[in-house]
């Protein structure tokens, strides 16, 4: 097969970028639901922002933190409108300049300043280590938040002498339409998708926290068939935190996420031999003999549950707990109806009278 993601479903929660990571998710076959855990509001015109551009004019800053590409790039436009951008870069300018990743050091390079340094793992914690140790007792740094306030960060900084100039340039909000979301936590809680991407830690926290009283279901998923798909280590963060397994690429890119992902899914596929067919159990679809064969919800809980345990036969009642709440024996027939024929094979699922159904090894 062509698509290495043909017959998965994959949940994506990020908002800027979504229509990004979908297409590249898509041109590799997966199915893809669109659910955004948080959007970005701009605050251009925001008190608080105007406070801390006059405050880095004011106590020229010694060091600055870029942390986001999209926050520098804002703070620099904000400043433009208020007729400030060439004081305020002409003073960063004099800056020593960290840059947390490289979509920060791209908008710092666009602005006509220069990057000194950057933390291999794109983490407060090792920019605020790199600081301490070279000094910034008496020193006044600047510190573009990226969405949300950094205590610690800020902290530690203040505790080794520091005085700190936080600049929010946005924050983080929940998304206008709020339906997809809860959606996506029922199919992940449901286990009807395979994974969900993450391409920020405060997008991780919004959807546990969206999940309310089913928050302890979703992480459960999480922590075994729903794989969990960050775009780095401080994106899985606090999902780390809450003994879930994440995979993630060594470098924070789109492409790299999905390149992880490509590798990670297909391992968790079963195959199984079954009335002279081979089959492969992929998310949402079964490949027979190299053909994939897309089946609903139910054919597919059918399905699993029989490829579990090739040749047991397992009754009408074991089945029916495979499938959603509310289904009776007879769902279970018309489940099993719909998967010979959408595997088109009808011989590999066996009836085997008063007793229920297996799939046909010898």
């Amino acid at each position: 097969m062509r698509d290495e993601l043909a017959g998965f479903t994959i949940g994506v929660t990020a908002d800027r970028r979504r229509d990004e990571l979908a297409a590249l998710l898509q041109r590799r076959g997966a199915r893809v639901v669109l659910a955004p855990a948080l959007r970005i509001v701009p605050l251009a015109d925001d008190t608080d922002l105007r406070e801390a551009t006059r405050a880095c004019l004011e106590h020229p800053p010694d060091v600055l933190m870029a942390n986001t590409g999209i926050g520098m790039r804002g703070w620099l436009e904000a400043a433009e409108g208020w007729g400030l951008a060439e004081p305020l870069r002409a003073t960063l300018a004099r800056a020593y300049v960290v840059s947390r990743g490289p979509k920060a050091t791209g908008a710092i390079r666009a602005a006509g300043l220069r990057e000194h340094w950057s933390p291999g793992s794109e983490s407060c914690d090792e920019v605020v280590e790199h600081l301490v140790s070279r000094g910034v007792a008496g020193k006044v740094v600047a510190m573009q938040l990226h969405g949300e306030r950094q205590p610690e960060c800020t902290d530690a900084l203040v505790a080794a002498g520091a005085t700190v100039i936080e600049v929010p340039v946005y924050r983080w909000a929940p998304p206008a339409d709020p339906a997809p979301l809860h959606r996506l936590i029922d199919l992940v809680a449901g286990r009807l998708v395979d994974a969900v991407t993450f391409t920020s830690a405060p997008a991780a926290e919004a959807l546990l926290r969206a999940a309310g009283d089913r928050t302890e279901t979703v992480l459960e998923a999480l922590r075994g068939d729903v794989l969990a798909g960050c775009v780095g280590t401080v994106t899985a963060e606090p999902l780390v935190r809450r003994g879930v397994p994440v995979s993630a690429p060594s470098r924070a890119r789109l492409g790299a996420l999905v390149r992880t992902i490509v590798e990670e899914l297909p391992r968790r596929t079963v195959s199984v031999k079954a009335a002279g067919h081979v089959l492969t159990l992929r998310g949402h679809a079964a490949v027979v003999d190299g053909e994939l064969r897309q089946l609903a919800p139910a054919p597919m809980a059918v399905l699993r549950a029989l490829a579990a345990s090739p040749g047991k036969v397992l009754s009408r009642t074991a089945l029916l707990r495979t499938l959603p709440r509310g289904a009776d024996e007879h769902a279970v027939e018309m489940a099993v109806a719909r998967l010979r024929v959408g595997l088109k094979a009808p011989r590999v699922v066996q009836t085997v009278v008063k007793r229920g159904y297996r799939l046909r090894v010898d």
